[in-house]
């Protein structure tokens, strides 16, 4: 793989730990700006509306930008974003700035895997998008616990801190390895990018992946309370179990990658199958300590073996125009079916019937991703077996 992947998935570890950390840090900063919990934790959807709305608006600005520009200028929003945050002085000048800062997201994942898949062969594209999206599952093993740590030992405006420093040397790595033309410039315009949206292939791509992510999120959201209410793990435990969890993240995104390469549609049907089946029966496993830590780290493979085959799912569904608009609107789509699934999580629990049927609620959104995806095959009517190379 060339050296330049490795630079986007530097950014992709950045933007990771700054999406994910704030979790761990909701009382640090729920006591330090005096709001409740709840408001902190508003921190969290505003990052993810953010993306929703950076990541189309953003990719149309910069459109007609050689790419590699554009992965600069990312860059220096995301550490610009990171350094209003560490210096904000009230709740909602952190809002602001992580606002900001989630602009950079969407179109940072969305133009960086165009800029993947032109950098290698064509039957290695959804590997290389899985490498880009490797620093992401590392920002959760490593980046994001030790940004926690550093948040509570140190204030959470270091995490912050760090991160703008994380962000400078992103930005020094992608200007040295990524190449300035690492593929040609799209020559469409605006209206022709907008025209992909009245291809039902790629809206319904988007709807899988929402549906999909919002099973995942629905679940990972609550993992704590799961763990500690039902299985009976001490609190201390949950976060040496989620190390599982991201061990899990790595595994499952280089797999999908490499199937990907090879059988992309069966790989988007068979990862949306494996994902509703280790969320359907998560709630058996939940009852025993080590199957519990088993079923943790095969959500985390589950996840993200989704990942690289419905992001190259919809780049070949945006083939001929608007590839970057169509891959950044799906990173959207991701942190969509985020906010959705812990929301209907949170209602589950809330309303009823309660924790423990929040795994069989979650269950049920990859089997609906799942028809959905069905029903665009028959719509398109490709060649199952085909690799994705020989169709791109």
């Amino acid at each position: 793989m060339p050296l330049a992947l490795y630079a986007l998935a530097a950014g992709a570890f950045g933007i990771g730990v700054t999406e994910f950390v704030i979790m761990g840090l909701l009382l640090d900063v729920s006591a330090d700006l005096g709001v409740s919990i709840s408001a902190a934790g508003q921190l969290i959807s505003g990052y993810a509306l953010g993306v929703v709305i950076g990541a189309p608006l953003l990719t149309i600005a910069t459109g007609r930008w050689p790419r590699k520009t554009v992965l600069l200028a990312l860059m220096a929003v995301f550490t610009l974003g990171n350094l209003a945050c560490a210096l904000a002085p009230d709740y909602w000048t952190l809002m602001a700035a992580g606002v900001l800062t989630a602009f950079a997201h969407g179109t940072f994942f969305g133009v960086g895997a165009v800029v993947a898949t032109g950098l290698v062969a064509p039957n290695r594209k959804a590997s290389a998008i899985a490498l880009m999206f490797t620093g992401l599952t590392i920002a959760n093993i490593l980046g994001v616990p030790f940004g926690t740590w550093l948040g509570q030992a140190f204030g959470w405006r270091a995490t912050f801190w760090a991160v703008t420093l994380v962000g400078i040397v992103a930005f020094a790595i992608i200007l040295l390895l990524v190449p300035r033309s690492p593929a040609a410039l799209e020559k469409s315009d605006l209206r022709g990018d907008l025209a992909l949206f009245g291809r039902a292939p790629v809206l319904l791509g988007f709807a899988v992946t929402v549906l999909g992510y919002a099973g995942v999120f629905a679940v990972f959201t609550y993992i704590a309370p799961l763990l500690t209410e039902i299985t009976g793990f001490a609190e201390a435990a949950v976060s040496p179990i989620l190390l599982v969890f991201g061990g899990g993240l790595i595994a499952g995104n280089l797999a999908g990658g490499k199937f990907a390469d090879r059988w992309l549609v069966p790989s988007v049907l068979g990862s949306l199958v494996v994902l509703a089946l280790v969320l359907g029966t998560m709630n058996f496993a939940l009852h025993s300590r080590a199957m519990a830590v088993i079923h943790v780290g095969l959500l985390g493979a589950a996840a993200f073996a989704t990942v690289a085959p419905l992001q190259m799912w919809v780049l070949e569904k945006a083939e001929g125009a608007g590839q970057s608009l169509a891959s950044s609107f799906n990173i959207a789509a991701f942190n969509l079916g985020n906010a959705a699934g812990a929301w209907l999580g949170g209602m589950v629990i809330a309303h009823g019937p309660g924790l423990g049927a929040v795994t069989w609620v979650a269950a049920l959104l990859p089997l609906s991703a799942l028809a959905v995806a069905w029903l665009a095959l028959r719509l398109d009517r490709p060649t199952l077996g085909e690799p994705a190379s020989a169709r791109s």
